[in-house]
This record gives C-alpha cells, sequence and structure tokens, in this order.
C-alpha cells in the first residue's frame, strides 16, 4: 500500500512540473483536474491528468 501511496505522490509531483507541456497536448484540463487560488498563489492538482498518465507508463512497462 506504501508504495501506491509513493508511486501517486511522485506521479503527481511529475505532471504538476509538466503541466504546461502537457497542456499543449490537451492534458491538464480534464474533468478532476483542479485549479485553484489562495491569496497569490496558484495551485494545481492533475488528478485525473496523472491517472491517465500513469496508465500508460504501465502499459508501456508492460509491453517492454
Amino acid at each position: 500500500m506504501l508504495k501506491w501511496i509513493l508511486t501517486t505522490v511522485i506521479a503527481l509531483i511529475f505532471v504538476s512540473g509538466l503541466s504546461p507541456l502537457l497542456q499543449r497536448f490537451g492534458l491538464g484540463r480534464l474533468p478532476g483536474d483542479f485549479s485553484f487560488h489562495i491569496g497569490r498563489r496558484h495551485f494545481y492538482l492533475p488528478v485525473t491528468t496523472t491517472i491517465l498518465v500513469s496508465m500508460a507508463a504501465a502499459l508501456i512497462a508492460r509491453m517492454l
């Protein structure tokens, strides 16, 4: 269980960092991706995008 939580957190950090690049391909504005402002800071939590990217990575890993 701890491996899955750690993997999800790492994937969220990875996808958040690559969000400008992923938005060019249409990812990042899916239903389930949360974006909100608190004060002058902008927070982005790409839940659905993270799930899709993780599933694609798992599929590629199984093929190899």
